[in-house]
This record gives structure tokens, C-alpha cells and sequence, in this order.
């Protein structure tokens, strides 16, 4: 049986050490290899929120030379599992069980993944919660767009 590990604590602990954000970014992408690809980048966890960042290089490029759509999706569901650890109640679990994207514009330079939710979400007799996402360009422009909804229960 795997531990539980307390990604929120973990963060704010790597937060005070120099380089700690890249050292948990690893640590974290490490836990789900997938991520590795994108080298993710976390600047913000909090309860409800999450952030990180996902630099426009050629291994994420498409032929186009942005940024590849499955690139930004993978952007998101890391910054969408780090906003699922750092805001679930205790003794509930949680799986992501639905992407919905849009792609609105292209995704040339450095990448913002954003994911919020609402604290009610979370407690809801509803087991599906559901999680804005959204990629924007340093400039503010919305790249991709949309919704993963979770099944949350109960630990058993």
C-alpha cells in the first residue's frame, strides 16, 4: 500500500530552501513519469490553486514549432494532481476521470498551467469536482482551456 504523501507540506518546506521549486518540480513530475516530458515547473500550490510553468523548448514543440496540445495537457492534469493533493479532506481519494480542452490559440513561448476549484467542491455529496484549467502565455493569452473532473470518495 503506498503512503500518502502531504504534497502541500512537501511544497512549503522545498519553498524555503534555495532551488527548492525546481527540486520538488522533479520530485513531483517523478511521481508520475509522464510529466517528466513537459519539466514542470511549480510556482504555486495552495489549497484551490495551483501553478506552474512548462518552458517553450524543442522537446515540447510540435511541427508548427509551439508548444504541442498533449504537451499542454499534460501541463495541466500536473498542475490539476498537485490542486487535488494540497485541497482534499482527509480520508478521501481521488481520480481524474474526464479532460475537456479547447485549444485557442497557439502556444508559442513559456506556458502558465492554471487549476482552480471551488473549497465547496471538495466536501460536496457530488463525488464529481470539477477543475478549471487554463494555459496563458506571459502576455495573458489563453493558449488551452477547459475542465478535468475528478471521482472523489471516501478512503476505504
Amino acid at each position: 500500500m503506498r503512503s500518502v504523501i502531504d504534497v502541500l507540506r512537501l511544497w512549503r518546506t522545498a519553498r524555503r530552501l534555495p532551488a527548492g521549486d525546481r527540486l520538488f518540480s522533479r520530485a513531483f513530475a517523478s511521481r508520475a513519469p509522464y510529466f517528466g516530458s513537459v519539466r514542470p515547473r511549480f510556482t504555486v500550490i495552495e489549497p484551490h490553486h495551483a501553478e506552474l510553468v512548462i518552458r517553450d523548448r524543442r522537446r515540447v514543440h510540435n511541427h508548427l514549432g509551439t508548444v504541442h496540445a498533449i504537451a499542454l495537457c499534460n501541463g495541466l492534469e500536473a498542475a490539476m494532481g498537485a490542486l487535488a493533493e494540497a485541497s482534499i479532506p482527509k480520508g478521501r481519494r481521488w481520480i481524474p476521470k474526464a479532460m475537456e480542452v479547447s485549444y485557442t490559440a497557439k502556444a508559442a513561448g513559456d506556458v502558465t498551467c492554471i487549476a482552480e476549484t471551488e473549497p465547496e467542491a471538495w466536501t460536496a455529496d457530488d463525488p464529481d469536482v470539477p477543475v478549471r484549467v487554463r494555459g496563458e502565455l506571459a502576455d495573458g493569452t489563453v493558449v488551452i482551456e477547459g475542465v478535468i473532473r475528478l471521482w472523489v470518495t471516501d478512503r476505504r
